[in-house]
């Protein structure tokens, strides 16, 4: 153990303490009316004479030559003095307190530091979507530092929910959970569904306890193993379908519109950093507008119930409690309600409601598998666009994004061929078709007459990517719409 100079002022120096250890190991002092240090505090004074004390032990709490604290022993007439056996056990007592003390002031530090770093890791905000109305809460806990709780934006419209929990504690847990949510986002970057991205996830944590494994015998991160829970979900506001992967998390609870709640209790894999169990699998249920889907982590429930069956139920009541109720008055019904005095890990509630995108926000077309579909997808776009009041800028922009990619589908995909334009929180324009060879963006040469379209789409759009599904593949590009008057960002 070594000492801490910050962890607090001293009262005394180290040779008043000694003093004072000798002058309590070779005599009691006896309280008589003319002991001089009582007229000093005479509130002190009046409650020992009131208590009938005779005599006193000032024993200095001494840890590594600093004196961090002292404790005084009163003893009262019908108890008599002290002697050297009380003088003896008096100074374990002190030199044991001033450890526990200590451990306790490096403990209480490294948690504040663990919990800071914590809240910097965690977004400081989250945005704003009319699909989907979240609130969320994180009570940090006795031993806990690495949970989490995530809202972001997906390509074509979706929105990622995501409720995770590092095991263990201290300043390597807050920056593990930082690591993994960092490696979320990578992987969300990437379009890859929710079983896959909890897959590859896992990779990573595996890679990092093997890190871990391969530090000094004597580093005491060595020991403790890196485990991890995350439940990840992908709510798509046009197809209104929610599709949930867990890896070792409880399960979601669903509450509907009218008041009722289920689990949904679908297949689970097993906890980041395995390398054992279940493949990771997910699952997509149909969401109704109005719908609320809650993630969570096992903290927040009564600890009376923990392990139970049914310990879910209490949840359910309250989510089922009013639902029309604004998630966050919700949210903060379920942290009054099933409060718990010891909370050894983090409690994490998310909540968010779902809504749908309305009709005329979304535009689609079925097109030939022919070389004039791209001229069709052009005025079908350009149609849509100008009922939009999309500014000339951006819709020509769109005219050349549409017609690249319904060429690229019809020369090098299959039937059938899908065009969706979808305006909401940006311009997303999405080609689908059947084929499975992925399309590649290509520096072309001056001498080369193609190969430049899908560096075009590039260069016009703000970000571009490919999703991958059962039946084929859709490439699909993001545009920043302009501010319209009167409409903040």
């Amino acid at each position: 153990r070594t000492p801490d100079p910050a962890a607090g002022n001293n009262d005394l120096t180290p040779s008043t303490a000694n003093r004072h250890a000798r002058e309590a190991s070779l005599n009691t002092s006896h309280l008589g009316p003319d002991t001089p240090w009582l007229a000093a505090d005479p509130l002190r004074a009046r409650a020992i004479r009131a208590s009938g004390v005779c005599a006193l032990l000032v024993m200095p709490l001494t840890l590594y030559g600093t004196v961090i604290g002292l404790i005084s022993l009163y003893r009262t007439e019908r108890a008599g003095g002290f002697d050297e056996k009380d003088v003896a056990l008096a100074k374990e007592v002190a030199d044991y307190t001033a450890l526990c003390i200590n451990d306790a002031r490096h403990y209480t530090r490294e948690h504040t530091i663990a919990t800071t770093i914590q809240r910097h890791l965690l977004p400081p905000w989250r945005p704003s979507d009319p699909t989907v109305e979240t609130a969320s809460l994180l009570v940090p806990g006795d031993q806990g530092a690495g949970g989490w709780v995530d809202i972001f934006p997906l390509p074509n419209a979706r929105t990622a929910l995501v409720v995770g929990e590092v095991a263990g504690q201290g300043i390597d847990t807050a920056t593990t959970m930082g690591q993994l949510r960092t490696a979320i986002h990578t992987l969300a970057a990437l379009d890859v569904d929710p079983d896959e991205l909890l897959a590859r996830l896992n990779d990573t944590a595996t890679r990092l306890a093997s890190e871990r494994a391969a530090l000094p015998p004597g580093d005491p991160l060595r020991h403790q193993p890196l485990t991890a829970s995350c439940a990840y979900a992908v709510y798509d506001p046009i197809a209104r379908t929610c599709t949930i992967a867990r890896a070792g998390h409880p399960p979601p609870v669903i509450t509907h519109p009218d008041g009722t709640t289920e689990i949904f209790d679908h297949p689970s894999g097993p906890p980041l950093g395995s390398t054992e169990g279940p493949p990771f699998a997910a699952t997509t249920v149909g969401i109704a507008e109005g719908t609320i889907l809650a993630l969570y982590t096992n903290s927040l429930l009564p600890s009376c119930l923990s392990g139970h069956p049914g310990k879910v139920n209490s949840l359910r009541e309250v989510l089922g409690d009013r639902p029309e109720r604004p998630v966050q008055e919700i949210c903060d019904d379920v942290l009054y309600r099933l409060h718990g005095d010891n909370r050894p890990t983090d409690a994490i509630l998310l909540l968010a409601r779902t809504r749908a995108i309305p009709p005329d926000e979304v535009a689609a077309w079925h097109l030939d598998h022919h070389p004039s579909a791209a001229g069709t997808a052009r005025a079908r776009a350009r149609e849509q666009l100008a009922t939009w009041a999309v500014d000339d800028e951006t819709a020509y922009a769109t005219e050349v994004i549409v017609s690249e990619l319904v060429t690229n589908a019809v020369r090098y995909g299959s039937p059938p061929v899908r065009l969706r334009i979808i305006k909401h929180r940006v311009l997303t324009c999405e080609v689908h078709d059947n084929g499975a060879l992925a399309p590649r963006l290509r520096h072309a040469r001056t001498v080369d007459e193609g190969g430049r379209g899908l560096f075009i789409c590039a260069q016009l759009a703000q970000t571009w990517g490919v999703r991958y599904t059962s039946d084929g593949k859709t490439v699909w590009t993001e545009q920043p719409l302009p501010l319209q008057p009167g409409r903040s960002g």
